[in-house]
């Protein structure tokens, strides 16, 4: 049976293996992307949603980490300005938790080791006279306001993937990984969909990483940790722009976020996950963040409240910490011995705001044993799709494609343009009304959306569309999801 060759195989559809896909690609290598499931469908979508140096990483004196993630983020803004965009967060002080002094060194440390150019700096603020303030219980008055960044998390994903396809990789997702093993200078990589060859071969598991590991014969160079992240998802509590960042008494801290425009994002936990437990949010993570927002906002938040929840599992290199918001987030790449024969690259751990310089990282490192990788490193400025545009210009995107297409309303210009940046003109296609965009399945979902969604982006389900490639499943009502799955099924 003929087996197609490929220099890089890359096991694993989330960020850090769509990553080191559109990496390696755009230097010239034959790539293959394989995921057992759908891009992201992992922990890749379950984040916080945040491009950010990770602030309370420097309690625990992970100086490298932060300043390398602060540097990404203006970066990674370059390159995606519509799905990534500035988000400026209020930290109350808290009598009896972390002195002012200690917020205002870790505060002042964030705005300067990162080679902030473009985000504006940290300052003191009255919460009695701060907008952000007012939804806020009255005995919350110092704090301070700080730049970090919003992401979508899967469409950063997909858009990796997409360019990585556009540079000649061969993406192939819901194509699991059975067997691979080493044939000479090769690696055979057995799936239902056929075998593969590559010169190398990527382990990008992610929380399966060890799996991979094992199924590949291999014995993992690091013992892992999986933290399991929940959050949940409320109507919206405050109507202005900013975001929270908020102290408990048992030391974690959580988040506060304006999500979709009608809703508020809170989160997030960390518990150790063992092995079959189900990733969801249990009821204790629930009211744990729902207590903690209520110790904040003036409106009590109940479990009652909770329209959407969600929880993905970190996979962390396990340091030996005690708790699991102290394991290190930082990631290590460990390549096989050249002795060893064809090259295995294995990814422990990592975060979202890292990804792009893990997957450098990692395609450097592969050069090193191949040839096919001539390439210079590029990602750095070259944007993602529907990412070319000024970084401040989204704007001017929404107001362009309010003009070109006013039977939009504005909610769903908003939404278009934030998930697809210049692309929206692939499937808008010049329309000059609803009907030609094909049937409505509600809330701003077309036909012509969907049949872009599977054939540019890979969205085979109605998960893959209502959850990853947007997030109207919060806004769809189940018989409108009942007729969006049958469209796909169709």
């Amino acid at each position: 049976m003929d087996q197609p060759m490929f220099d890089v195989a890359v096991i694993g559809g989330g960020v850090n293996g769509a990553g080191i896909a559109r990496d390696a690609a755009g230097r010239g290598a034959r790539v293959l992307l394989l995921e057992a499931a759908d891009l992201a469908q992992g922990t890749s979508s379950a984040s916080t949603k945040l491009i950010h140096g990770g602030l309370r990483y420097l309690e625990h004196y992970e100086f490298a980490l932060v300043r390398e993630a602060l540097t990404e983020r203006e970066a990674l803004w370059r390159i995606a300005p519509h799905i990534i965009h500035p988000l400026r967060f209020v930290l109350p002080h808290v009598r009896g938790l972390r002195p002012r002094w200690l917020l205002r060194l870790g505060l002042f440390l964030y705005d300067h080791i990162g080679g902030r150019k473009r985000l504006p700096a940290t300052r003191s603020i009255d919460l009695h006279r701060h907008p952000a303030g007012a939804p806020l219980k009255p005995e919350f008055g110092p704090a301070f306001e700080y730049s970090d960044g919003w992401v979508d998390d899967a469409r950063l994903v997909v858009l990796n993937a997409m360019d990585a396809a556009e540079h000649g990789a061969q993406v192939r997702t819901r194509t699991p990984v059975t067997a691979a093993r080493r044939e000479g200078a090769h690696w055979v990589i057995e799936t239902p969909a056929g075998s593969f060859r590559a010169a190398a071969l990527v382990n990008a598991g992610g929380p399966k990483v060890l799996e991979v590991e094992g199924l590949v014969g291999e014995k993992p160079d690091h013992a892992m940790r999986l933290v399991r992240g929940s959050h949940i998802v409320v109507r919206k509590l405050f109507d202005h722009p900013y975001a929270y960042f908020f102290q408990l008494p048992d030391g974690r801290i959580f988040f506060a976020i304006p999500y979709e425009r009608d809703f508020t994002l809170i989160g997030t936990t960390d518990a150790d996950q063992q092995p079959g437990e189900p990733i969801t949010a249990s009821e204790a993570e629930i009211e744990y963040l729902c207590a903690g927002a209520s110790t904040y906002f003036r409106t009590a938040i109940t479990p009652a409240d909770v329209v959407w929840t969600y929880s993905g599992v970190r996979p962390l290199v396990d340091d030996g910490s005690g708790r699991p918001e102290a394991a290190t987030r930082g990631y290590r790449l460990d390549l096989s011995e050249a002795a060893r024969g064809a090259p295995l690259l294995s990814v422990y751990g990592g975060k979202i705001t890292t990804y792009r310089h893990l997957a450098e990282d990692a395609v450097d490192l592969l050069a090193s044993r191949l040839p096919a990788l001539s390439g210079k490193a590029w990602t750095t400025t070259r944007p993602l799709p529907g990412g070319d545009f000024a970084v401040d210009g989204l704007a001017q995107q929404m107001a362009d494609l309010a003009a070109r297409y006013p039977f939009l309303d504005p909610a769903t210009v908003d939404r278009i343009a934030r998930a697809y940046g210049t692309r929206a003109e692939r499937w808008l296609d010049g329309a000059q009304g609803w009907q030609a965009l094909g049937r409505d399945f509600g809330a701003g979902l077309t036909q012509a959306e969907l049949d872009y969604l599977r054939a540019a982006e890979w969205a085979v389900s109605v998960d893959d569309v209502l959850w990853r490639r947007t997030k109207l499943g919060l806004r769809l009502t189940a018989q409108q999801r009942a007729a969006v799955e049958a469209y796909l099924a169709a």
